[in-house]
């Protein structure tokens, strides 16, 4: 069943809960909702005293190592890590309490899929110990035409024009004498922090394929992560239907009511982050009591 994930993101070694389109390598142009002077430990043994497991602790850059070693200290068992994990480093978070390791830029250098790398970092924690994080952005739709084929078209969308009612892109316009119906959003994976897309689609093949090398997966919405303003249904529902693993969803939550619709959307079968709406990091759409119900309730 769909369960509320905890998170604890780490930002120059504080706990912050920022606009995940907005990072940079310069730090030019941060958008942060929320920072505190707690500690990352003062959050882990929080959601240790009320049984939530599975959290991600995130380091968003360099600087975090510390903060995020107390974290999984205080929880051990209980808490993920993620952010700048290769093959290298993944064992010492292992060996300080982390259940598992979360991967994602180093496993996609110059934007592939290096099956070498994968392989030893397989080989190092075990596939039970690795969750690959595959955060994504929508970059374009597949349609279906009137004769049935299916057409890919790429590129931003952007606001429609007064008085146009189909799907709108940079790159291609598509009228009603070309469209029949809109099969799915295309999503690509982003790394780097969320500033790079790679040539990678999130599409069942892919799933299946990575799937065999890892025990769950993560995906930031990178479009919609930190701004509150409503899920990637669509995408939530894809996960569900065609991930062979146990899959979490993180990105635009805004009320306790979007866990119920994680739930219903995916059939129980993705879990949900929420992370800058909830009352923890300042938020006033959920009440992170709520969500321990919301678990407990889900047995």
């Amino acid at each position: 069943m769909t369960k509320f994930r905890p998170c604890i993101d780490l930002h120059d070694g504080k706990v912050k809960q920022i606009v995940g389109s907005s990072l940079s390598d310069s730090g030019a142009g941060l958008q942060t909702n929320f920072e505190t002077d707690r500690s990352s430990a003062w959050f882990a043994e929080l959601y240790k005293k009320d049984g939530i497991k599975g959290g991600h602790v995130i380091m968003l850059g360099k600087g975090n190592e510390s903060a995020a070693k107390d974290a999984l200290s205080a929880y051990p068992g209980g808490l993920q890590v993620g952010g700048g994990i290769n093959a290298q480093n993944a064992q010492e978070y292992i060996e300080a309490g982390a259940s598992h390791v979360i991967v994602t830029s180093w496993i996609f250098p110059e934007g592939r899929l290096d099956r070498e790398r994968l392989a030893e970092l397989v080989k190092t924690v075990g596939k039970e110990h690795l969750v690959l994080d595959l955060s994504c952005k929508e970059t374009g739709h597949i349609y279906q035409d009137f004769d049935g084929k299916t057409h890919k078209v790429y590129g931003k969308r952007v606001e429609n024009p007064e008085g146009y009612s189909g799907p709108l892109y940079n790159s291609k316009t598509l009228d009603e004498s070309q469209m029949a119906r809109i099969i799915s959003p295309i999503w690509k994976i982003t790394t780097n922090r969320w500033q790079t897309i790679i040539d990678i689609e999130i599409t069942k093949e892919t799933l299946e394929d990575l799937a065999q090398y890892c025990d769950e997966f993560l995906v930031h919405a990178a479009d919609v992560e930190g701004k509150q303003q409503g899920m990637d249904e669509a995408l939530i529902m894809f996960l569900a239907e065609n991930s062979p693993i146990p899959v979490t969803y993180a990105g635009g939550a805004k009320t306790l009511m979007d866990l119920e619709q994680c739930r219903l959307f995916s059939k129980g079968k993705v879990d949900l982050t929420i992370g800058s709406a909830l009352d923890l990091f300042g938020g006033k759409g959920v009440k992170y009591d709520d969500c321990v119900r919301f678990n407990k309730a889900q047995g």
